[in-house]
């Protein structure tokens, strides 16, 4: 295991899984909590746009793919709020558009880019260090966003109604909480990939609520249960010489399922 952080590509790579834990188990859990799952596929499949766009631009891929996507993910959200009949209709036809326009930006990008894959299904050994500066810093956005109205977004997540009547920006945290999303999306690019990124949003909090109904002890075990599979999930890939984002979902599906069972087994007894 010493000889493992002697590498400075192992050092990104525990790093990068240990932020984009901490991202996906906090807004993870306010995800599954307001059931926003499809939501936060759409916004993670139209992010391929951004980085198209930034492959078509020649401009750093992860600040550019971050504009793009708050905006998009704004969008869906002033466009779906208070719409539910439409809301998914609103929502597949951003995430087609999303992956439309990055495809088609890449098909007129001159030459090949190898990176590419990276993006599309993750490679968390290939995170150089000053993508880790500024993961570090996104999350330090999240986590102070999240801790600032944090008791409105507990009210907003278990009952939007109420939290309505006693003056909660519903609108304005609804939209905040889709931008949050977009920021965790780009933050998780190259740890999960775009197409499996929803998978390690959703699946360490959706373990997490096995064990408990409080929203800040759900973020709290999602953050560490990510960060598990993660680390299980990269030392996979090292050892097999696998895709590293494909084993942490692997790794992730696995253990939830495990769970389940044990709480099932449990619950008959």
């Amino acid at each position: 295991m010493i000889d493992i952080l002697t590498m400075e590509f192992m050092r990104n790579a525990l790093l990068a899984g240990l932020l984009a834990s901490l991202a996906c188990g906090v807004i993870g859990s306010l995800v599954v909590v307001n059931r926003q799952v499809f939501m936060a596929g759409g916004v993670a499949h139209t992010a391929y746009g951004g980085v198209g766009l930034a492959f078509y631009l020649g401009l750093p891929v992860l600040p550019c793919a971050l504009g793009f996507t708050v905006l998009a993910a704004l969008i869906m959200a002033l466009a779906s709020f208070g719409r539910t009949e439409r809301a998914d209709g609103i929502i597949g036809i951003m995430w087609a558009a999303g992956m439309a326009f990055g495809i088609i930006l890449m098909d007129l990008t001159p030459g090949y880019n190898v990176d590419l894959m990276s993006y599309l299904f993750g490679s968390l050994l290939a995170v150089p260090a000053s993508d880790i500066w500024f993961m570090l810093l996104l999350d330090l956005i999240i986590l102070g966003v999240v801790l600032f109205w944090y008791k409105d977004f507990l009210s907003l997540s278990f009952d939007a109604e109420f939290a309505r009547s006693t003056g909660v920006p519903v609108r304005l945290l609804y939209a905040l909480m889709q931008v949050l999303t977009a920021v965790t999306v780009v933050m998780v690019i190259q740890v999960a990939g775009l197409i499996l990124v929803i998978a390690l949003l959703t699946i360490p909090p959706m373990l997490s609520e096995l064990f408990t109904n409080s929203l800040w002890k759900m973020m709290a075990l999602a953050t560490l249960a990510s960060l598990a599979f993660c680390l299980a999930g990269l030392a996979l890939s090292y050892h097999f010489d696998i895709t590293s984002g494909a084993s942490i979902i692997a790794v992730a599906t696995s253990g939830y399922a495990l769970a389940w069972g044990l709480q099932s087994l449990r619950g008959r007894r």
